[in-house]
């Protein structure tokens, strides 16, 4: 559908800000001033894996000095907000703003509704719209979460079930608060193959047991609509997999997309959710979400967000509802009604800036920055995770890190190895390991 105006706002430069919202977890999101150049993917693989991908969408190129929405963006003119969003998660559209010559056009590729407010706080306007939103889409309960540690920034890829027992056991050595054991990456022989391990991994059947049988709950990684070109999956079911679309490239190969409108395909996300929860894992943090909305050629005649959909629909069913889908990078609105909890930036990191100069890639700047854009989801939509706390010696500006842990709503998750923190990392573990709170954050900043 091509973009249509739906209104001209007058504007002063200094007086005016403009909110755009990514379409996923990693997107950066935030206000702007109308001169500002919001961040923009560096490389096309971040466009595919960090941003709204464009192949086989009938979107326009982003001309510079264009701002872009998925799905929200608002503009706040003096105490007067205006938020412009889609209808419902499943026809999200792109909207723009274009400043001119003292007027902000406004432009959409689909349907659009049209909250307007007054606040000195342009962020209780976003929250006004949010509760909206989520009450009438079915958005969940949000729940208290305790307390947990995550095995990701301690190990990255190479986690073994040793690793993860190891910290287990240190846990209570130093009073630790720990009722969540999350499995990360790394455990897999291939992205895809879900119930084979890496062979000198372990075993997640022990490890799930050993966990609770610490008095812990279990979770486990898994990133449900990613195959890898490499894997067993791939290999032996090529008419599972998405035609004439790709992921993005990781893990040293290219990223096929599930096709979870395959009869096949869906038996076989069936068959892992239930395996997963037989061994004993009770919460799952499903990554890389975004691939199962990547538009192609599917078994069924349905777009992007319609598989994504019917994929969380699918692990639900196949879960339970006393179990947690906890998702990342994950496609914002399409999700609302079917996660517990949602990451809402993207990956912390030992770095304070990335490499690459895109905030949409790991890195302490961009995690902070549209963690906190984001405030105002939690206990609206779910409950946040702004990311793991890591404060071993050698992470950059440890200090900041772990305050901004510390006036983030939503979930704590330590991500240490506990033998590497030093007296004061160990002390703020201790101190911010603590439940959330499912009441919905006070946005004032």
């Amino acid at each position: 559908m091509p973009f249509a105006p739906i209104a001209e706002i007058p504007y002063e430069s200094g007086a005016t800000r403009i909110y755009e919202h990514g379409w996923q977890s990693w997107s950066p999101s935030g206000w702007y001033r109308p001169e500002q150049q919001p961040p923009r993917a560096t490389a096309p693989n971040h466009q595919v894996m960090a941003y709204r991908p464009v192949a086989n969408r009938t979107v326009e190129p982003l001309a510079a000095g264009t701002f872009q929405g998925e799905g929200m963006l608002a503009v706040a003119t003096g105490d007067e907000v205006v938020v412009f969003a889609a209808p419902t998660p499943d026809r999200v559209p792109t909207i723009r703003c274009e400043p001119r010559a003292g007027r902000l056009l406004i432009t959409a590729d689909g349907e659009v509704e049209t909250l307007r407010g007054t606040s000195p706080d342009p962020d209780r306007v976003l929250a006004a719209w949010a509760d909206g939103f989520g009450r009438r889409h079915g958005a969940v309960d949000t729940q208290v979460f305790g307390p947990g540690w995550c095995s990701w920034y301690a190990y990255w890829g190479k986690v073994t079930e040793r690793d993860v027992m190891t910290d287990v056991r240190a846990f209570d050595d130093h009073q630790l608060s720990v009722d969540l054991v999350l499995l990360d990456e790394g455990y897999q022989s291939e992205i895809g193959d879900w119930l084979t391990t890496r062979d000198d991994f372990g075993s997640t059947v022990r490890l799930a047991a050993d966990i609770r049988s610490s008095g812990r709950r279990a979770g486990i990684w898994v990133a449900p609509f990613l195959v890898g070109a490499k894997s067993e999956v791939a290999r032996l079911h090529p008419e599972w997999l998405v035609g004439a679309a790709d992921a993005g490239h990781n893990w040293q190969q290219q990223q096929l997309i599930l096709d979870v409108t395959h009869p096949g395909a869906a038996r076989h996300v069936t068959d892992v959710f239930t395996e997963l929860c037989r061994q004993g894992y009770d919460h799952f943090k499903l990554d890389f979400l975004y691939a199962g909305a990547i538009e192609g050629r599917r078994h069924e005649p349905v777009d992007g967000i319609e598989a994504y959909r019917a994929g969380l629909t699918l692990i639900r069913r196949a879960v339970g509802s006393n179990r947690i889908l906890h998702g990342c990078g994950a496609p914002i609105l399409p999700s609302v009604g079917l996660v517990d909890c949602m990451r809402v930036s993207p990956d912390t990191d030992p770095l304070v800036e990335p490499p690459s100069g895109d905030i949409s890639q790991p890195g302490q700047r961009g995690a902070r920055s549209t963690s906190r854009a984001r405030d105002f989801l939690h206990g609206r939509f779910w409950a946040n995770d702004p990311d793991c706390l890591i404060v071993r010696p050698e992470i950059q500006a440890r200090e900041a890190w772990a305050d901004h842990i510390a006036a983030s709503p939503g979930l704590r998750l330590a991500s240490d190895p506990i033998a590497a923190l030093d007296d004061w990392g160990l002390a703020r573990t201790r101190e911010l390991l603590i439940a959330s709170s499912s009441d919905p954050v006070d946005v004032d900043h």
